[in-house]
């Protein structure tokens, strides 16, 4: 059983929807998952429409007068994914358990009759370094550390790893930590001037995957929805699915185990790409190290599919495209830039230039 802790003290990371939409996205690729909500705030219990009387206080406390097992409290929230639930009464387990000792092994002792029934335990600490985020990462083997595109989420990041290796030397419990990037708004030369220092910073632990914003994201939480279940299809939903593939092949020593397509889903990609045309794009570049283009072909993201491909100085990509008007940007070496072969371009709400694409239902481009 692969116990992984979601922490940051800083709030606002995107900490409580990782949590959320991982475990999903995780249970999506057929593991058997359970959610801890160890934050008395309970968001994940509340961005999950779960609202219990009882929660993880009633098996820790002692003073409880409703005393309950694990077992107890386990609500099912779709097929692989359970959830233990919280509520305001676990931000009281801290004073209560001030002097017990062996209070920081409380959790691990919890999860252990948990062996083998599950595949994956996550568990959503609360944005704090006190008691409870200490026994989440004592039960943990690994920690994924949420951050966003800010130098403040930089400096909680710090502040973890000090209690991360306060436990690794005091209790003599190794922890992996993985560096997670966030709300990441690819439109923004800011988001990409703090990516570089995050990779700079934490190159050799920081997870190949980017969370971009995603308005989805967010609603699907307000209706206490998953945001697969929610839209599917959008931006948020593949990023997700994206990190979960990635936490898997690492069991497997980085090999992604590739399931062959059902004729069924042959027919959806068919519907879904009926109609797309190919664009070629292309920019001479002979210094640059990476390029990108990204556009409102696709929510102005950065990822690997996007990624254009450099021989001699010469970068090109070919992308599917939707009939209409396409806007555009390189992104070279991390700085935006309008393509300087095409003279169709309009300024931008940032003040810069984007350049122009119409492809048109003839098959022309």
């Amino acid at each position: 059983m692969r116990v992984i802790s979601i922490a940051n003290q800083k709030g606002g990371c995107g900490k409580t929807t990782t949590a959320i939409n991982l475990a999903c996205s995780l249970a999506m690729n057929g593991k058997k998952v359970l959610l801890l909500d160890l934050d008395p705030q309970a968001h994940a219990s509340l961005g999950l429409n779960i609202n219990s009387p009882n929660s993880i206080y009633n098996v820790i406390s002692r003073l409880t007068p409703r005393k309950l097992k694990l077992a107890d409290i386990i609500t099912r929230v779709e097929e692989k994914f359970d959830i233990v639930p919280s509520n305001i009464l676990v931000g009281t387990l801290e004073q209560e358990l001030a002097d017990e000792i062996g209070r920081e092994l409380k959790l691990t002792e919890i999860l252990s009759p948990l062996e083998g029934k599950y595949d994956h335990v996550l568990i959503d600490c609360p944005p704090s370094l006190g008691f409870l985020t200490v026994n989440a990462l004592r039960a943990s083997s690994e920690v994924i550390i949420p951050v966003e595109t800010s130098r403040f989420s930089l400096q909680g990041v710090d502040h973890l790893m000090d209690i991360v290796n306060l436990i690794k030397d005091r209790l003599n419990h190794p922890i992996s930590c993985r560096v997670l990037i966030t709300m990441f708004d690819s439109r923004l030369r800011h988001s990409f001037s703090m990516l570089s220092k995050i990779k700079e910073k934490f190159g050799d632990i920081l997870l190949g995957t980017i969370i971009h914003v995603n308005v989805k994201l967010k609603e699907s939480a307000v209706v206490g929805e998953t945001v697969i279940s929610f839209d599917k299809y959008c931006r948020g939903a593949k990023d997700y699915f994206s990190l979960a593939r990635e936490i898997i092949s690492a069991e497997t020593g980085g090999e992604k185990t590739v399931q062959p397509f059902s004729n069924r889903m042959k027919e959806i990609i068919k519907q879904e790409t009926k109609g797309l045309l190919t664009a070629t794009f292309a920019l001479d570049a002979p210094r640059a190290q990476v390029v990108y283009v990204t556009g409102s072909f696709n929510d102005w993201s950065l990822d690997e599919t996007c990624r254009m491909q450099g021989k001699d100085g010469r970068f090109e990509l070919n992308l599917d495209l939707t009939p209409g008007v396409h806007k555009y940007q390189f992104i070279v070496d991390g700085k935006w830039q309008e393509d300087p072969n095409n003279p169709l371009q309009e300024r931008n709400s940032f003040g810069d230039v984007n350049s122009l694409l119409e492809v048109k239902g003839n098959g022309k481009v």
